[in-house]
């Protein structure tokens, strides 16, 4: 008796996996052409740009010096390259942050040194000193209102320097004391190349030298508080005469 074998049946691939694959190629095509569709988009750019806090350079020198600008990308712009640029770019500017809103809104703030101080040049333009020592000439419309200390005679170059101690140590000076002066004159002397003329609107006349005027600072805000206009010396003595006496000695002599 003769036993019939059974024929093998032909292996077929299963079907389930075969179409699993051909869906996860299709999800992977459709993010891929979804992903490019978006970053050629607008909503992927920048659409409303801001610069909030600068008052010495306009939002287009911020956005030639950055980079940033209307139709920047929005997901892939660097913001520490950002912040660097601008502030290389531009020494008065002491910090610099950003918002981003999705979508396209992006929010730059600039954070500017203090100005202390500020220079008429022999051209009639005007400088501002700021707190760091730096110098920024100001624009026409910013010259309107000088509400701080003017400062005169400071064209021999050798004042430069002194120029730039002065700005760091005004800037420590309280406010109040600081909106009462109005004129700081460079008036060195062979003993002291730093020395100062600083004249009040409350009607003083301060003669001191830019390295002693952190230290003598009390004693200047002491007297203007409590004492009739005179003039004050802040070497390395300090002494102070009222324009009363002043003129008595002066008609004595």
């Amino acid at each position: 008796m003769q036993v019939r074998a059974i024929p093998t049946l032909p292996t077929q691939p299963p079907k389930k996996r075969r179409s699993t694959r051909l869906i996860w190629i299709i999800v992977l095509l459709c993010l891929v052409l979804l992903s490019v569709l978006f970053f050629r988009s607008p909503i992927s750019k920048v659409n409303d740009l801001r610069f909030v806090g600068n008052t010495m350079a306009a939002k287009e020198q911020l956005s030639e010096a950055s980079g940033l600008k209307s139709g920047s990308p929005y997901f892939f712009m660097s913001e520490e390259k950002i912040k660097e640029a601008i502030i290389s770019s531009y020494p008065f500017i002491q910090s610099v942050q950003m918002e981003k809103h999705f979508p396209g809104k992006v929010t730059v703030y600039v954070k500017e040194y203090e100005t202390v101080a500020y220079e008429l040049k022999s051209d009639g333009q005007v400088e501002a000193c700021l707190e760091n020592g730096s110098v920024v000439l100001l624009k026409q419309e910013k010259q309107l209102v000088l509400e701080k200390p003017l400062l005169t005679n400071w064209s021999d170059p050798k004042g430069d320097a002194v120029k730039k101690q002065l700005s760091t140590s005004l800037a420590a000076i309280p406010e109040g004391l600081l909106a009462d002066i109005s004129e700081i004159k460079y008036d060195p002397s062979d003993s002291f190349n730093d020395r100062i003329k600083i004249y009040t609107r409350s009607g003083f006349e301060v003669i001191t030298t830019v390295s002693m005027l952190p230290d003598k600072i009390a004693y200047l805000s002491g007297i203007v508080e409590t004492q009739e206009p005179g003039r004050i010396t802040m070497l390395q003595a300090d002494s102070y005469i009222s324009y009363t006496n002043l003129s008595k000695e002066n008609a004595d002599e």
